[in-house]
């Protein structure tokens, strides 16, 4: 994973496109603010749909915001929700979801038709790489039928919500680290009334770099999708890299 984080959010397009030579490349951004990474993501999608550069994920934390997807119920945001956050609507699948400090935010932004033309297998490969991630620092993580995202018993610690347009992924996916839990207070999280919401520190009752968790997450994403075979190098690698 390379730290792009010192560099000037303008020039990250550029020095993405020009560090983009693997099947799959990740960067880590630090804190960005969410309209600027949105942006960020169409640029990318619109070449990685178009074959002009391989895979790419994001790794960053975001200010706090509350998105909605395309057809999130508005009121699942409730009136307490702390004011401090911006509110979005956004392009993605899924209900409401929290954004913010204290919390690792993935966006992988992967031509499917270079891998596997399935969202079931996509959305699966990104639970088992975070269940795997959690089982590496003790934490048993699971999924729930009918549901999207990873649990710890009956609480959330990763949302989910993707949208994919010519095949190629966008948004992901947000791991709670240490964030401050009274934003979850604010909202039904992805619109779910039965269960509650974790985090790694509620769980381990420790401290752990964002970064570091973020290099760990990244191993098991790339070992998870590179293992199906069907990536075919001649068609993006020698594009990219001409």
């Amino acid at each position: 994973m390379k730290d792009i984080s010192n560099y000037n959010k303008l020039q990250f397009f550029q020095i993405i496109k020009k560090n983009c030579n693997l099947e799959i490349n990740s960067f880590w951004l630090g804190k960005v603010d969410y309209h600027f990474a949105w942006g960020l993501q169409k640029q990318i999608h619109q070449s990685v749909s178009q074959f002009e550069m391989n895979g790419v994920i994001l790794y960053l934390e975001h200010d706090s915001v509350y998105t909605f997807g395309k057809n999130a119920n508005q009121n699942h945001l409730l009136p307490s929700y702390p004011k401090d956050a911006e509110v979005i609507q956004i392009d993605r699948g899924g209900d409401i979801t929290y954004h913010g400090p204290g919390q690792l935010v993935g966006y992988p932004i992967i031509n499917l038709n270079i891998f596997k033309k399935s969202i079931s297998w996509y959305m699966r490969t990104l639970e088992n790489s975070i269940i795997d991630s959690l089982s590496a620092i003790n934490i048993l993580g699971k999924r729930v039928d009918g549901l999207t995202g990873v649990w710890v018993e009956d609480e959330k610690i990763c949302a989910m919500g993707v949208r994919l347009a010519k095949w190629t992924s966008m948004h992901g996916f947000a791991l709670n680290i240490n964030p401050e839990m009274k934003y979850f207070d604010g909202m039904i999280p992805c619109g779910i009334f039965e269960f509650g919401v974790t985090s790694i520190q509620g769980q381990l009752n420790i401290e752990l770099d964002i970064k570091e968790i973020a290099n760990q997450v990244d191993s098991h994403i790339q070992c998870q999708i590179l293992k199906e075979n069907n990536y075919e190098t001649s068609r993006i690698y020698k594009k990219a890299t001409a």
